[in-house]
């Protein structure tokens, strides 16, 4: 009999944005030969459900995987998972309230702390002193209850060891899946941009993915094309960025989110520059497959960024620094950079790798 493992706390796959999404996609893809995979899934209209994928069953829970119905989402999938699965993997603290059941259940508990939620601040907003010694103790309820941590950042695995003085697994996120794709008349006619030279940026349109500090450097920068890819209709700072510069600034084209993998490697490999801007996460999957790809990438300046580029990028933290950045930056620079990333990820950030440290960990 095949050990039955659970992998809680995504919106399901298969997936689309997320690195938690992306993740559960290729563990059941590399695991569902050696185990008895269940991915929960959130609230999805019955005839865009699927039965399974990769081979992995999939549950369907009849709440959102986000906002205030995560928690619900979450908790509900832990208990379903702790009757009919020897080994639960949780992505994230949302289903808090569920882990200590496991003392009625004896399941073993692989948690991946996502991040330091508690230090999470978007915008301008500003957390409480309430909701601070919440999210502590909702991440010291899931790290007690836990047999296993993962944390996805060297930066997380040294904040786990300061304050709960315990060993992490470092496991972060494969990126080879990502492939150079050759540009073609039909994908010049969806996308007239990969018919110039360009630099790139692809996030969610949050404000801690700093899409605003690159867009401002590139009003300046008039001989550089800039492409955005962004789902930009999903938050007001998107809907907003959109609205201030569509069609106002010849050099900068903002590009809805594209999903389609093969659009989406084709965009990705042609580009001069890549730009990860993102300042709340660990490691990114996207930093990991713009690395897997050899690309150019050049930072916003937090610790964990500078852990995953092992130090070897270039780093900003306002338009002016991304400017200076730009106008120094020599052709030589430029494909050393790009060895460099590549160096890393082929070293780092292969999905066997990444697949077999949690393949040690169910065992």
């Amino acid at each position: 009999m095949k050990k039955k493992i659970a992998l809680i706390g995504t919106n399901g796959i298969p997936a689309k944005y997320g690195g938690f999404e992306t993740l559960t996609e290729y563990l059941a893809k590399f695991l569902n030969n050696d185990y008895d995979l269940t991915v929960y899934c959130a609230k999805t209209p019955k005839k865009n459900r699927l039965t399974s994928f990769y081979n992995s069953k999939l549950v369907y829970i009849p709440f959102k995987a986000n906002g205030w119905q995560s928690m619900i989402y979450d908790a509900l999938s832990i208990i379903h998972a702790f009757i009919y699965s020897d080994v639960l993997v949780i992505l994230g603290f949302s289903g808090v309230f569920a882990f200590p059941f496991k003392i009625f259940f004896k399941k073993k508990i692989i948690f991946n702390i996502g991040g330091i939620e508690w230090k999470k601040v978007r915008g301008s907003k500003t957390l409480g002193p309430l909701e601070i010694v919440t999210k502590k103790w909702f991440e010291k309820i899931c790290i007690h209850f836990s047999d296993v941590i993962i944390v996805d950042n060297q930066v997380l695995w040294d904040y786990v060891k300061d304050v709960y003085k315990i060993n992490s697994v470092l496991a972060e996120y494969g990126g080879d899946h990502a492939v150079k794709v050759m540009i073609t008349d039909e994908l010049i006619s969806k996308y007239p941009f990969l018919n110039t030279n360009y630099d790139l940026t692809i996030s969610r349109s949050q404000e801690d993915m700093n899409i605003h500090i690159i867009i401002e450097a590139y009003k300046q920068i008039t001989n550089r094309n800039l492409v955005v890819v962004s789902n930009w209709d999903n938050s007001e700072y998107g809907v907003n960025l959109k609205l201030e510069n569509k069609g106002k600034h010849p050099n900068i084209y903002l590009q809805d989110a594209v999903y389609n993998l093969n659009d989406l490697n084709a965009i990705r490999s042609n580009t001069q520059v890549y730009f990860h801007s993102h300042s709340l996460c660990g490691t990114a999957p996207s930093l990991t497959e713009a690395m897997s790809l050899g690309l150019p990438i050049i930072c916003f300046d937090v610790d964990t960024n500078r852990a995953t580029t092992e130090e070897k990028s270039f780093y900003f933290t306002d338009a002016q620094s991304l400017k200076n950045i730009l106008s120094e930056l020599k052709t030589e620079e430029i494909k050393k950079l790009g060895n460099d990333m590549l160096s890393i990820a082929n070293r780092r950030y292969t999905w066997k790798r990444i697949v077999n440290l949690y393949k040690h960990c169910i065992d």
